[in-house]
Protein backbone atom coordinates (compact mmCIF):
# COMPACT_ATOMS: atom_id res chain seq x y z
CA UNK A 1 0.00 0.00 0.00
CA UNK A 2 1.03 3.81 -0.56
CA UNK A 3 2.83 5.64 2.65
CA UNK A 4 -1.13 6.54 3.77
CA UNK A 5 0.97 9.82 5.98
CA UNK A 6 0.66 11.68 2.57
CA UNK A 7 -2.48 12.36 0.69
CA UNK A 8 -3.00 10.09 -1.84
CA UNK A 9 -2.28 11.44 -5.54
CA UNK A 10 -3.23 10.47 -9.18
CA UNK A 11 0.54 8.89 -9.83
CA UNK A 12 0.86 7.24 -6.46
CA UNK A 13 -2.47 6.24 -7.10
CA UNK A 14 -1.63 4.70 -10.53
CA UNK A 15 1.47 3.20 -9.45
CA UNK A 16 -0.14 1.36 -6.56
CA UNK A 17 -2.78 0.09 -9.93
CA UNK A 18 -0.12 -0.70 -12.10
CA UNK A 19 -1.57 1.75 -14.66
CA UNK A 20 -0.94 4.79 -16.72
CA UNK A 21 -1.46 8.47 -14.27
CA UNK A 22 -3.47 9.52 -17.67
CA UNK A 23 -5.63 6.46 -17.55
CA UNK A 24 -6.67 7.24 -13.35
CA UNK A 25 -6.85 10.79 -13.96
CA UNK A 26 -9.70 10.46 -16.55
CA UNK A 27 -11.60 8.44 -14.78
CA UNK A 28 -11.26 10.43 -11.56
CA UNK A 29 -11.88 13.61 -12.87
CA UNK A 30 -14.94 12.37 -14.75
CA UNK A 31 -14.55 12.68 -18.22
CA UNK A 32 -17.41 11.88 -19.80
CA UNK A 33 -15.53 11.09 -23.68
CA UNK A 34 -12.28 9.95 -21.54
CA UNK A 35 -13.61 7.42 -19.00
CA UNK A 36 -14.45 4.27 -21.47
CA UNK A 37 -11.77 4.63 -24.07
CA UNK A 38 -9.15 4.71 -20.97
CA UNK A 39 -9.85 1.64 -19.23
CA UNK A 40 -12.72 -1.24 -19.02
CA UNK A 41 -15.30 -1.29 -16.57
CA UNK A 42 -13.31 -3.61 -14.22
CA UNK A 43 -10.03 -1.35 -13.97
CA UNK A 44 -12.55 1.89 -13.81
CA UNK A 45 -14.17 -0.13 -10.07
CA UNK A 46 -10.57 -0.40 -8.89
CA UNK A 47 -9.33 2.86 -9.61
CA UNK A 48 -13.06 4.17 -7.91
CA UNK A 49 -12.44 1.85 -5.22
CA UNK A 50 -8.73 2.92 -4.07
CA UNK A 51 -9.63 6.31 -4.30
CA UNK A 52 -12.60 5.66 -1.76
CA UNK A 53 -10.29 3.98 0.12
CA UNK A 54 -7.48 6.64 0.02
CA UNK A 55 -10.35 9.61 0.65
CA UNK A 56 -9.01 10.99 -2.31
CA UNK A 57 -9.23 14.65 -3.20
CA UNK A 58 -8.47 16.22 -6.32
CA UNK A 59 -6.30 19.39 -6.85
CA UNK A 60 -8.85 21.57 -7.82
CA UNK A 61 -6.15 24.11 -8.30
CA UNK A 62 -3.94 22.35 -10.33
CA UNK A 63 -6.90 21.42 -12.45
CA UNK A 64 -7.46 24.86 -12.94
CA UNK A 65 -4.23 25.76 -14.34
CA UNK A 66 -4.14 23.06 -17.22
CA UNK A 67 -8.10 23.28 -17.76
CA UNK A 68 -7.37 27.60 -17.77
CA UNK A 69 -11.12 28.15 -15.83
CA UNK A 70 -12.39 27.00 -12.23
CA UNK A 71 -15.81 27.07 -10.67
CA UNK A 72 -15.26 29.82 -8.33
CA UNK A 73 -15.69 33.50 -8.04
CA UNK A 74 -13.47 35.68 -6.38
CA UNK A 75 -15.39 38.71 -4.79
CA UNK A 76 -13.58 42.04 -4.22
CA UNK A 77 -15.27 43.88 -1.14
CA UNK A 78 -14.06 47.18 0.46
CA UNK A 79 -15.44 45.82 4.08
CA UNK A 80 -17.31 42.96 5.31
CA UNK A 81 -18.04 45.20 8.63
CA UNK A 82 -20.51 47.16 6.68
CA UNK A 83 -23.59 45.45 6.53
CA UNK A 84 -24.84 46.72 2.94
CA UNK A 85 -21.96 45.23 1.69
CA UNK A 86 -22.28 42.36 3.81
CA UNK A 87 -26.00 42.01 2.09
CA UNK A 88 -24.74 41.96 -1.16
CA UNK A 89 -22.16 39.79 -0.67
CA UNK A 90 -24.71 37.60 0.53
CA UNK A 91 -26.62 37.44 -2.69
CA UNK A 92 -24.24 36.72 -4.62
CA UNK A 93 -23.37 33.95 -3.05
CA UNK A 94 -26.46 32.02 -3.15
CA UNK A 95 -27.23 33.39 -6.55
CA UNK A 96 -23.37 32.13 -7.51
CA UNK A 97 -24.02 28.58 -6.14
CA UNK A 98 -27.67 27.92 -7.51
CA UNK A 99 -24.93 28.10 -10.90
CA UNK A 100 -23.07 25.94 -9.43
CA UNK A 101 -20.08 27.96 -8.78
CA UNK A 102 -18.27 28.76 -5.84
CA UNK A 103 -17.63 32.31 -4.24
CA UNK A 104 -14.49 33.60 -1.87
CA UNK A 105 -15.08 37.11 -0.64
CA UNK A 106 -11.90 39.32 -0.19
CA UNK A 107 -11.87 42.38 2.29
CA UNK A 108 -9.82 45.43 0.53
CA UNK A 109 -10.06 48.02 3.12
CA UNK A 110 -11.11 50.60 0.24
CA UNK A 111 -7.20 50.65 -0.36
CA UNK A 112 -6.06 50.24 -4.49
CA UNK A 113 -2.63 48.41 -2.96
CA UNK A 114 -4.16 45.71 -1.20
CA UNK A 115 -7.24 45.69 -3.98
CA UNK A 116 -4.71 44.88 -6.70
CA UNK A 117 -2.89 42.26 -4.37
CA UNK A 118 -5.62 40.39 -3.55
CA UNK A 119 -7.19 40.26 -7.24
CA UNK A 120 -3.53 38.72 -8.10
CA UNK A 121 -3.62 36.45 -5.56
CA UNK A 122 -7.17 35.02 -6.91
CA UNK A 123 -6.07 35.24 -10.80
CA UNK A 124 -3.36 32.70 -9.55
CA UNK A 125 -6.20 30.76 -8.40
CA UNK A 126 -7.60 30.74 -11.96
CA UNK A 127 -10.97 32.06 -10.83
CA UNK A 128 -13.73 32.47 -13.37
CA UNK A 129 -14.44 35.49 -12.87
CA UNK A 130 -14.36 38.38 -9.95
CA UNK A 131 -16.88 40.96 -9.04
CA UNK A 132 -15.38 44.25 -7.85
CA UNK A 133 -17.19 46.28 -5.26
CA UNK A 134 -14.16 48.75 -4.15
CA UNK A 135 -13.48 50.57 -7.25
CA UNK A 136 -12.74 54.56 -7.25
CA UNK A 137 -13.43 57.35 -9.55
CA UNK A 138 -10.86 58.59 -11.24
CA UNK A 139 -9.22 58.28 -14.68
CA UNK A 140 -6.91 55.65 -12.92
CA UNK A 141 -8.21 52.07 -12.45
CA UNK A 142 -5.35 50.13 -12.27
CA UNK A 143 -7.30 46.84 -11.41
CA UNK A 144 -10.04 47.33 -14.34
CA UNK A 145 -7.52 47.83 -16.69
CA UNK A 146 -5.37 44.82 -15.46
CA UNK A 147 -8.57 42.22 -15.98
CA UNK A 148 -9.74 44.03 -19.87
CA UNK A 149 -5.53 43.41 -20.32
CA UNK A 150 -6.20 40.44 -19.60
CA UNK A 151 -9.47 39.38 -21.25
CA UNK A 152 -10.47 37.96 -17.59
CA UNK A 153 -14.49 38.28 -16.60
CA UNK A 154 -15.43 40.91 -14.05
CA UNK A 155 -18.24 43.42 -13.24
CA UNK A 156 -18.94 45.73 -11.07
CA UNK A 157 -21.17 45.80 -8.31
CA UNK A 158 -23.05 48.98 -6.38
CA UNK A 159 -19.87 51.07 -7.64
CA UNK A 160 -20.49 53.07 -11.55
CA UNK A 161 -16.95 53.53 -13.59
CA UNK A 162 -17.62 54.86 -17.12
CA UNK A 163 -17.24 52.35 -19.54
CA UNK A 164 -17.15 49.16 -17.38
CA UNK A 165 -20.10 46.72 -16.77
CA UNK A 166 -21.87 47.11 -13.54
CA UNK A 167 -25.11 46.03 -11.36
CA UNK A 168 -25.46 49.28 -9.48
CA UNK A 169 -28.39 51.44 -8.42
CA UNK A 170 -29.25 55.00 -9.80
CA UNK A 171 -27.18 56.84 -6.64
CA UNK A 172 -27.36 59.85 -8.58
CA UNK A 173 -31.67 59.55 -8.35
CA UNK A 174 -31.65 58.76 -5.19
CA UNK A 175 -30.02 61.70 -3.88
CA UNK A 176 -32.30 63.46 -6.29
CA UNK A 177 -35.22 62.07 -4.68
CA UNK A 178 -33.86 62.74 -1.35
CA UNK A 179 -33.37 66.25 -2.21
CA UNK A 180 -36.79 66.57 -3.51
CA UNK A 181 -38.11 65.19 -0.11
CA UNK A 182 -36.91 67.58 1.99
CA UNK A 183 -36.94 70.43 -0.26
CA UNK A 184 -40.96 69.55 -0.61
CA UNK A 185 -40.99 69.75 3.03
CA UNK A 186 -39.68 73.46 3.06
CA UNK A 187 -35.95 73.04 3.84
CA UNK A 188 -33.43 75.06 2.15
CA UNK A 189 -30.89 75.40 4.81
CA UNK A 190 -29.52 71.90 4.08
CA UNK A 191 -25.82 69.97 5.19
CA UNK A 192 -24.51 67.06 3.38
CA UNK A 193 -22.74 64.13 5.41
CA UNK A 194 -21.00 62.82 1.44
CA UNK A 195 -18.59 60.09 2.57
CA UNK A 196 -15.57 59.27 1.08
CA UNK A 197 -14.29 61.61 -2.20
CA UNK A 198 -13.03 58.08 -3.83
CA UNK A 199 -16.34 56.13 -3.55
CA UNK A 200 -18.90 56.66 -6.86
CA UNK A 201 -21.49 55.75 -4.45
CA UNK A 202 -21.50 59.01 -2.18
CA UNK A 203 -20.35 61.29 -5.24
CA UNK A 204 -23.48 60.16 -7.06
CA UNK A 205 -25.74 60.65 -4.10
CA UNK A 206 -24.58 64.07 -3.88
CA UNK A 207 -24.36 65.32 -7.01
CA UNK A 208 -28.16 64.44 -7.31
CA UNK A 209 -28.49 65.92 -4.30
CA UNK A 210 -27.01 69.27 -5.25
CA UNK A 211 -28.71 68.88 -8.56
CA UNK A 212 -32.15 69.27 -7.83
CA UNK A 213 -31.74 72.29 -5.22
CA UNK A 214 -29.55 74.09 -8.07
CA UNK A 215 -32.60 73.26 -10.66
CA UNK A 216 -34.85 74.90 -7.79
CA UNK A 217 -32.35 77.89 -8.11
CA UNK A 218 -30.71 77.22 -4.78
CA UNK A 219 -27.28 77.07 -4.19
CA UNK A 220 -26.07 74.73 -0.92
CA UNK A 221 -23.45 75.96 1.10
CA UNK A 222 -19.99 74.22 0.05
CA UNK A 223 -19.03 74.24 3.46
CA UNK A 224 -21.98 72.34 4.68
CA UNK A 225 -20.62 69.65 2.79
CA UNK A 226 -18.78 67.30 4.82
CA UNK A 227 -16.49 64.43 3.38
CA UNK A 228 -15.26 61.16 5.28
CA UNK A 229 -15.53 57.45 6.13
CA UNK A 230 -18.97 56.23 5.59
CA UNK A 231 -19.35 54.79 9.70
CA UNK A 232 -21.74 56.03 12.55
CA UNK A 233 -18.51 57.75 14.33
CA UNK A 234 -17.66 59.93 11.38
CA UNK A 235 -21.67 60.87 11.25
CA UNK A 236 -21.23 61.74 14.87
CA UNK A 237 -18.12 63.87 14.30
CA UNK A 238 -19.58 65.52 11.65
CA UNK A 239 -22.89 66.07 13.02
CA UNK A 240 -21.56 67.67 16.21
CA UNK A 241 -19.76 70.42 14.13
CA UNK A 242 -22.75 70.97 12.27
CA UNK A 243 -25.17 71.04 14.99
CA UNK A 244 -22.95 73.79 17.14
CA UNK A 245 -22.60 76.42 13.92
CA UNK A 246 -24.83 79.50 13.94
CA UNK A 247 -26.68 79.58 12.19
CA UNK A 248 -26.94 76.17 11.89
CA UNK A 249 -28.21 73.74 9.36
CA UNK A 250 -32.13 72.64 9.01
CA UNK A 251 -31.55 69.72 7.27
CA UNK A 252 -29.15 66.71 7.11
CA UNK A 253 -28.61 64.12 3.93
CA UNK A 254 -26.57 61.41 4.53
CA UNK A 255 -25.39 59.47 2.32
CA UNK A 256 -25.18 56.07 3.76
CA UNK A 257 -27.36 54.99 7.15
CA UNK A 258 -24.75 54.85 9.30
CA UNK A 259 -23.72 58.35 8.83
CA UNK A 260 -27.18 59.54 9.61
CA UNK A 261 -27.58 57.36 13.09
CA UNK A 262 -24.49 59.04 14.08
CA UNK A 263 -25.90 62.12 13.15
CA UNK A 264 -28.91 61.40 15.37
CA UNK A 265 -26.42 60.75 18.18
CA UNK A 266 -24.83 63.82 18.05
CA UNK A 267 -28.38 65.43 18.06
CA UNK A 268 -29.08 63.82 21.17
CA UNK A 269 -26.19 64.39 22.94
CA UNK A 270 -27.19 68.10 22.03
CA UNK A 271 -30.60 67.78 23.27
CA UNK A 272 -32.42 67.73 19.51
CA UNK A 273 -34.73 65.78 18.15
CA UNK A 274 -34.71 64.47 14.64
CA UNK A 275 -38.24 65.23 13.10
CA UNK A 276 -39.10 68.14 15.32
CA UNK A 277 -35.41 70.25 15.64
CA UNK A 278 -33.99 68.56 12.43
CA UNK A 279 -35.19 66.78 9.48
CA UNK A 280 -32.47 64.14 8.61
CA UNK A 281 -32.23 61.43 5.74
CA UNK A 282 -30.15 58.94 5.27
CA UNK A 283 -29.76 56.50 2.23
CA UNK A 284 -29.48 52.14 1.92
CA UNK A 285 -32.59 52.18 3.82
CA UNK A 286 -30.61 48.65 6.60
CA UNK A 287 -33.24 47.04 8.52
CA UNK A 288 -32.28 49.36 11.27
CA UNK A 289 -33.40 52.56 10.18
CA UNK A 290 -36.92 51.52 10.99
CA UNK A 291 -36.49 50.64 14.49
CA UNK A 292 -34.52 53.47 16.01
CA UNK A 293 -36.36 55.44 18.37
CA UNK A 294 -37.28 57.91 15.65
CA UNK A 295 -37.42 56.36 12.50
CA UNK A 296 -34.79 57.37 9.78
CA UNK A 297 -35.98 58.22 6.44
CA UNK A 298 -34.02 56.65 3.95
CA UNK A 299 -33.59 56.04 0.16
CA UNK A 300 -34.10 51.67 -0.20
CA UNK A 301 -31.89 50.70 -2.70
CA UNK A 302 -32.73 46.70 -3.86
CA UNK A 303 -29.49 45.72 -2.39
CA UNK A 304 -30.17 41.30 -3.04
CA UNK A 305 -31.20 42.29 -6.72
CA UNK A 306 -28.34 44.03 -7.32
CA UNK A 307 -26.05 40.93 -5.36
CA UNK A 308 -28.13 38.55 -7.89
CA UNK A 309 -27.35 41.15 -10.84
CA UNK A 310 -24.10 40.87 -10.46
CA UNK A 311 -24.25 37.21 -10.89
CA UNK A 312 -26.13 37.26 -14.23
CA UNK A 313 -24.02 39.45 -16.02
CA UNK A 314 -20.69 38.01 -14.87
CA UNK A 315 -21.83 34.12 -15.85
CA UNK A 316 -22.53 36.37 -19.20
CA UNK A 317 -19.30 37.56 -19.64
CA UNK A 318 -17.63 33.62 -18.56
CA UNK A 319 -20.04 32.25 -21.20
CA UNK A 320 -18.44 34.71 -23.96
CA UNK A 321 -22.22 36.76 -24.72
CA UNK A 322 -22.93 40.58 -24.80
CA UNK A 323 -23.93 41.69 -21.61
CA UNK A 324 -25.35 45.57 -20.35
CA UNK A 325 -25.20 47.39 -17.18
CA UNK A 326 -27.94 46.71 -14.72
CA UNK A 327 -29.29 50.05 -12.78
CA UNK A 328 -31.63 49.54 -10.60
CA UNK A 329 -34.26 52.42 -8.96
CA UNK A 330 -33.89 53.49 -5.59
CA UNK A 331 -37.12 54.65 -3.53
CA UNK A 332 -37.59 56.93 -0.65
CA UNK A 333 -39.02 55.77 2.33
CA UNK A 334 -40.05 58.75 4.15
CA UNK A 335 -40.47 57.91 8.00
CA UNK A 336 -40.63 60.21 11.51
CA UNK A 337 -36.77 62.10 11.26
CA UNK A 338 -37.99 64.17 8.20
CA UNK A 339 -41.62 64.58 9.71
CA UNK A 340 -42.19 68.32 9.60
CA UNK A 341 -40.61 71.54 8.66
CA UNK A 342 -37.61 72.45 11.58
CA UNK A 343 -37.19 76.06 12.19
CA UNK A 344 -33.90 77.79 10.84
CA UNK A 345 -31.17 77.39 13.28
Amino acid sequence: MPNQSRPATLKSMATELGLHVSTVSRVLNGDPTGVERAASAEVIARIRALAKELDYRPNTQASNLKLRKSQEICVLMPRLTDLVMATIYDSIDSAAEQAGYLTFVSNTDDQQPRQMARAEHALRRSVAGLIVGDSHTGDTQPLLDLLARKQIPYVLVSRQIAGHLTAACDDELGGWLAAEHLYRLGCREVAILAGERHASTGADRTRGFIRYYREQGISLRPEWILNGPFDSHTGHQQGAYLLALNPRPQAFFAVNDFLAIGLMGAARDKGLQPGKDIAVVGYNDIPLANELIVPLSSVRLPLAQMGRQAVELLLKRINGESAESTILTPQLQARASSAVLPKAG
